[in-house]
């Protein structure tokens, strides 16, 4: 979807519109994943994706069963319910 620092070779950035554009594709389920953070997933979900993956936002750099307590709770607040 976006830009990733998780992986060495990343697939290509497709950005929201692309997204939108594969939703009106497929009945199928669609999980948007690179680069995907609280910042961004609302708009990932509201342009057709069914969830998202995620793995840079989720892991505070102090991880700590507390900090990522924390980032689940922030998640939580960002998605909130979706569908």
């Amino acid at each position: 979807m976006f830009p990733t620092q998780s992986k060495i070779n990343p697939d290509p950035v497709v950005g929201v519109e692309r997204l939108r554009a594969w939703r009106r594709l497929t009945a199928r389920p669609l999980v948007a994943i690179g680069g995907v953070t609280r910042d961004n997933a609302r708009s990932v979900l509201e342009a057709g994706a069914d969830s998202v993956a995620v793995i840079g936002d989720l892991l505070p750099l102090n991880c700590s069963a507390a900090s990522i307590s924390e980032r689940m709770k922030g998640w939580q607040r960002t998605i909130g319910p979706h569908g």
